[in-house]
């Protein structure tokens, strides 16, 4: 049976995907594995990099012994998706990739990393703080900065920067028409950066997970892997 892995986005869970797994389970062995420091994993000691989550997904597949590879990767997940295809092409057939920010600077990095102030959230956003308590526990806390240090590793060396060219799997960079975390540009510019992707705009959908319609991911998940 082919194997679909879901990658969730920094700050997000394994559990953003419950509302997809029965209809994708159909046709799948769904895995949706928690990057450390998400859920109820440990934070790793020596900070968070995209380079490591990649480095935990290639020790997955290796764990579960998986072949016959699809990924959807949610943001982050699907640059982590990507970084993997980049190092290792031979063991993952195509890839999904919705709402992932591709252009990274360190303008960039920073504006986004001043944004995870957990002191600032727990004041003006309540309901998103008691959100990532729910979903990591006390530790939320400790997780908003190590992201943030990621952000900024990110803005100063994106490893997928002039690497695009040479994923040749299959890919589709899909994007929410209300994303306003990732700009449609940069969505096209890694898409006409890629040798055989196709592009999905999604209309009226935001960046959260939890804001994207099932039906309408499904139709456009079922179309890319010729589902029936």
């Amino acid at each position: 049976m082919k194997n679909l892995i879901l990658l969730h986005g920094a700050l997000g869970h394994s559990d953003n995907f419950n509302p997809f797994q029965n209809e994708l389970s159909k046709h799948f062995a769904i895995h949706s594995p928690l990057f450390s420091g998400h859920g109820n994993t440990e934070l790793p000691k020596n900070g968070i990099t995209i380079e490591k989550y990649t480095q935990e997904l290639k020790e997955f597949i290796e764990k579960e012994n998986l072949e016959n590879i699809h990924i959807f990767g949610h943001s982050m997940g699907g640059y982590v998706a990507l970084c993997y295809a980049n190092q290792y092409p031979s063991t993952v057939n195509s890839i999904i990739t919705l709402g992932t920010k591709f252009d990274w600077t360190e303008e960039q990095a920073l504006k986004e990393s001043k944004m995870l102030n957990p002191d600032i959230i727990s004041e003006k956003v309540p309901k998103y703080a008691e959100s990532l308590e729910s979903q990591h526990g006390s530790k939320w806390k400790q997780l908003l900065p190590a992201i943030a240090e990621m952000m900024i590793s990110l803005g100063k060396n994106p490893p997928l920067k002039d690497n695009l060219s040479s994923i040749e799997i299959p890919v589709q960079i899909m994007v929410g028409d209300k994303d306003n975390m990732v700009t449609l540009e940069e969505s096209i510019n890694a898409y006409k950066n890629l040798p055989n992707a196709k592009l999905a705009v999604l209309p009226d959908t935001k960046h959260p997970m939890d804001k994207v319609r099932p039906n309408l991911l499904f139709d456009l998940m079922k179309d890319f892997w010729n589902l029936s």
